[in-house]
């Protein structure tokens, strides 16, 4: 099962969505997913579990946390192009744009106390020390599918605190270990199986326990721009055959070089070359382009 945006209307997000976003850092897009798609996407993660279990790499009933998710799982690629979702991504960073990070969950529950540990964080690493503005550049945005019922708290919920995403700085404790309250403002996010969490990388935002009995499963996709490095790692997947049967959009996403050698000269990652760039064709052939917000722009 494969769903790409070229299956859809490029429409991009509402003038009220885009608000929404920049007021509060994150929007939650409802039934992103239809139930056989869930179905299709938690028995694919399921397997995947099951496999790395067997094969040593997970213990039994321990959580799970593998990055380059298409690569260590081909049949998701329909999610990084989702019509329902990857508009969204388009609309805030435009069409030079490839996934620089993925992941794929899986968090059990969680049968005895935890020891405590401050968890809150900005996406993004070094960044976050290195770059000088106030607030800093938002970068990248990531998507994240959820596939369990995460509709009440305490289990494993994306919480975050809302419009933090202009704050460079929250307060800490002086170590992860000492305990400490969480953020003013603080809430968990409450989804369905099928919704999606569209959010800016600079958000501030941790995982709740899942001490509760549903297992929590999600897949998150990250969105930089091609000139941006690159962490997952796909180089092995590029020469499989699931590969070659990926769209010309799929393959952009997953940072796979978009001109033969010598081709195109000069042809890079940052987007001189509109033309060699599939996400910019498809734009343009469907009037999504918009000459008013510089990522759109021609």
């Amino acid at each position: 099962m494969t769903m790409t945006a070229l299956n859809a209307t490029a429409t991009p997000m509402t003038a009220e969505q885009r608000a929404q976003f920049e007021r509060d850092g994150y929007l939650v897009i409802k039934g992103a997913l239809s139930s056989a798609e869930v179905e299709h996407y938690a028995g694919a993660l399921d397997r995947y579990y099951d496999a790395q279990a067997a094969a040593g790499s997970v213990a039994p009933g321990a959580s799970l946390h593998h990055l380059s998710a298409v690569a260590s799982m081909p049949e998701v690629v329909g999610l990084i192009d989702h019509p329902k979702t990857f508009p969204f991504v388009w609309s805030m960073l435009g069409w030079n744009v490839h996934i620089y990070h993925s992941h794929l969950d899986v968090h059990p529950q969680i049968t005895t106390k935890k020891p405590y540990r401050f968890e809150w964080h900005q996406d993004g690493g070094r960044q976050n020390r290195e770059l000088e503005s106030d607030p800093r550049p938002r970068l990248s945005v990531k998507l994240a599918f959820w596939l369990s019922d995460v509709s009440v708290p305490d289990r494993g919920n994306f919480t975050v605190v809302p419009g933090s995403h202009l704050i460079n700085r929250i307060e800490g404790p002086p170590r992860r270990d000492v305990e400490w309250p969480e953020p003013e403002g603080a809430v968990q996010v409450c989804a369905e199986p099928g919704d999606a969490v569209f959010f800016d990388r600079r958000l501030w935002h941790t995982r709740s326990d899942n001490y509760s009995e549903i297992t929590r499963k999600g897949m998150f996709f990250a969105y930089s721009h091609r000139w941006s490095y690159a962490r997952d790692e796909n180089d092995a997947l590029y020469e499989t055959e699931a590969f070659k049967g990926f769209t010309p959009i799929q393959k952009q996403l997953l940072a796979a070089k978009l001109a033969a050698p010598g081709e195109i000269p000069g042809d890079h990652q940052w987007g001189h070359y509109p033309a060699t760039t599939p996400l910019h064709s498809f734009l343009k052939e469907n009037g999504a382009l918009d000459p008013s917000y510089p990522p759109l722009q021609p």
